[in-house]
């Protein structure tokens, strides 16, 4: 199960435009922490520590502490604004977190014994339909991660949610946003072959006679066939 993260975080007094601007001024992100059914905290980070956070796979379902006023607060990191230049952070939403109250989280998906699949041996392409699979779930139990393994697949083999459920790796808490199916998570696709074309020979080219010069040639031709005349014999 996912550990928490701890940030350290600073209390904003006021909200608004004019106070997040104040708050960019001096250097720190202002964010927002919502939900459980109560009022809304308003705090400043550091954007070192976001920009930590982001550059780690599977942030949206990373579970957070916030050490922002008298006591630490758990969240979800649900929305990071970026600036449109700089990309640099300028606004995080956390959505705080109740106990016993599930939540839609995205879980990571690891794969596994790529290098020894069959099909990909084969020369199968590995086509991953899910990066990550959206669960409701307790915030006590979040996985971290749910853990595919390649190993055993040949070519048109895929893996499935049913799969991972008999893994082991899925507990009672966890269920998957889609419900109605048992929905395809990666498969093994038989390699694409294309078939070369037979090379065409090239036509003959012929040249066309020089202009004006036609019959030329044929008859230069038939002159050196004529054999030539005998001399006339002389008169005694």
């Amino acid at each position: 199960m996912t550990n928490f993260t701890t940030i350290e975080a600073s209390v904003r007094a006021k909200a608004g435009k004019g106070a997040a601007r104040a708050t960019r001024r001096d250097g720190k992100v202002p964010g927002v922490i919502y939900g459980a059914k109560q009022e809304a905290s308003l705090i400043a980070l550091d954007p070192r520590v976001v920009l930590r956070e982001l550059v780690k796979t599977g942030w949206r379902s990373r579970l957070y502490e916030i050490s922002a006023g008298e006591a630490p607060v758990r969240a979800l990191m649900r929305e990071v604004q970026l600036h449109p230049v700089t990309d640099r952070p300028i606004h995080v939403d956390f959505q705080r977190l109740a106990p016993g109250e599930k939540i839609r989280v995205a879980v990571q998906v690891a794969f596994t014994g790529e290098e020894s699949s069959v099909g990909i041996k084969r020369g199968g392409v590995l086509n991953i339909v899910r990066h990550s699979i959206e669960v409701a779930v307790d915030p006590d139990h979040i996985p971290a991660s749910f853990t595919v393994d390649l190993s055993t697949l040949d070519i048109n083999d895929n893996v499935r949610w049913s799969d991972i459920v008999g893994s082991g790796a899925v507990t009672a808490d966890v269920t998957p946003v889609i419900a109605d199916r048992d929905f395809v998570i990666a498969t093994v696709a038989a390699p694409t072959v294309v078939a070369e074309a037979e090379p065409v020979a090239a036509a003959p080219v012929v040249a066309a006679p020089a202009k004006g010069k036609a019959g030329a040639k044929p008859a230069a031709a038939a002159s050196a066939a004529k054999p030539a005349a005998k001399p006339a014999a002389k008169k005694k």
